[in-house]
């Protein structure tokens, strides 16, 4: 893109939507219809070994049963260019078709990546709810020790979304709480973002609907997440968990797309790239950041208040001992600030932040955290 190009996206607004999504039990079944629409004579079925167990012979069937050729492509739980490249050959050898992602974040970013050489139409079809990947272009990518290396953007939206809550509220819960953990950010982000004068993941200015999205998110988690994650708890697919999963699957997704991210997202960078906290999932890890970036942003006390009571309610991460470790070594703070200053959308934010600034902040969330739940 020229330098003149740039500049004149950037004075327009920009939203970006999947060309379909579909939500509900049993939406698996509707994969071979959907393909067929969109001109598939076979599917490339990406999944890692523990989708493929689990998941992988009930959405097979189906296909069988709709007299749609597939073949599967191994996807070995690492989103890095290599592993791309390689299954990006192999798509090639089996002489292409539409590519179907059934897993988690990392399965969806890997087959947007083959999507991206390709040229293939994509089918999203999460297993999990714990991130809000499914929707945007946005490719994350890792090196081999899981550590993020930088993003790439697919030339479309995925083709279609496909969310079967079954298979959602099926996974362990802890992947449903962390999808409400990334998704409650989208509304503080979104906001900064504006204000800021930033750009979103289109190159363009946020439109005011980015911004109503993430606030109708946080209002969805707010007034329904408590009873989602009972219901999911007890296996029953209530009308909470659909609207939960809506809300943190394609609200979430289209608000931090069309409306930019901030400071939570930009800390989940830095913090996620230390080996202490190496098993935090991306949406625990947001969850804190959105406490950070609270008190960055100064918010007044009953705002702040309402917003912990409904941390501990959902049951968020609000302390570093909760992502890993309790106490970071200075050494550790200061490379997780530094990770974070060093991500693009950090700037998305009402006044410049400092390491020592951003330092401090996430001491002071950990002791608000610590606070919060004794």
């Amino acid at each position: 893109m020229t330098e003149s190009a740039q500049t004149r996206l950037g004075r327009l607004r920009i939203a970006g939507f999947p060309g379909r999504y579909l939500q509900g039990p049993g939406a698996l079944e509707a994969v071979a219809e959907v393909a067929r629409d969109l001109g598939a004579e076979r599917l490339l079925l990406v999944s890692d070994d523990l989708v493929e167990q689990t998941v992988g012979p009930r959405l097979q069937a189906h296909l069988r049963a709709a007299k749609l050729p597939f073949q599967r492509l191994r996807f070995d739980g690492e989103c890095t260019q290599a592993a791309i490249d390689v299954l990006a050959a192999e798509a090639r050898e089996a002489g292409g078709g539409v590519l179907v992602a059934l897993g988690g974040g990392k399965t969806i970013d890997t087959t947007k990546g083959i999507a991206k050489i390709s040229g293939a139409r994509l089918i999203i079809a999460p297993t999990i709810a714990s991130n809000d990947s499914a929707t945007s272009r946005l490719i994350v990518l890792y090196d081999e020790a899981h550590r993020g290396v930088g993003v790439d953007l697919l030339k479309r939206n995925p083709d279609a979304v496909i969310v079967d809550t079954t298979e959602i509220a099926r996974a362990p819960i802890r992947f449903f709480r962390a999808g409400i953990g990334d998704a409650i950010s989208k509304s503080f982000e979104a906001a900064q973002c504006a204000a800021a004068g930033g750009l979103n993941f289109h190159h363009g200015r946020p439109p005011r609907m980015a911004r109503l999205l993430g606030d109708h998110c946080y209002c969805v988690l707010r007034d329904h997440g408590e009873a989602a994650l009972a219901d999911v708890a007890r296996g029953n697919v209530s009308d909470a968990v659909e609207d939960v999963i809506e809300a943190t699957v394609l609200l979430s997704g289209l608000a931090f797309e069309s409306g930019g991210l901030s400071v939570a997202h930009a800390l989940q960078r830095g913090l996620g790239a230390l080996p202490a906290l190496g098993g935090a999932l991306h949406g625990e890890l947001v969850a804190f950041g959105v406490l950070v970036q609270m008190l960055l942003e100064r918010r007044d006390g009953a705002w702040r208040d309402q917003h912990l009571d409904l941390v501990r309610r959902l049951g968020l991460p609000a302390t570093l001992a909760s992502l890993g470790k309790a106490v970071l070594t200075p050494e550790e703070l200061a490379e997780a600030a530094t990770r974070a200053l060093a991500a693009p959308y950090i700037t998305n934010f009402d006044h410049p932040i400092d390491q020592a600034e951003l330092m401090q902040a996430i001491l002071d969330a950990d002791a608000l955290g610590r606070s919060l739940y004794g």
